[in-house]
């Protein structure tokens, strides 16, 4: 089971990650990625679902056309763990290559 991260900790794993923002409201952060078109954010997505997959962490997403809205949260935590940030650093890894 995941740990929840302290908010001191969490604020400084934050600021490590790329344009990743706290969720008003809930223990989550979240990021919006547009890409050139549908074919180019499914396939990120792809790539993502097979990650999460084998991390046992699946995001909550939804995509429109070229847009991806992605919120991490470890809800056997109660909020952002290190899966979370360890996630979405692979997240923002494989979206700066494509």
């Amino acid at each position: 089971m995941a740990e929840k991260l302290p908010s001191e900790n969490k604020k400084t794993l934050l600021a490590e990650l790329n344009d990743w923002h706290e969720v008003n409201g809930r223990d989550a952060i979240a990021k919006t990625f547009t890409f050139k078109n549908f074919n180019e954010a499914f396939g990120f997505m792809t790539r993502i679902a097979m990650q999460a997959e084998k991390m046992d962490h699946h995001p909550e997403w939804s995509n429109v056309y070229k847009t991806v809205d992605i919120t991490l949260t470890s809800h056997d935590a109660g909020g952002v763990s290190e899966k979370d940030i360890k996630l979405a650093k692979f997240i923002d890894k494989i979206s700066a290559n494509i």
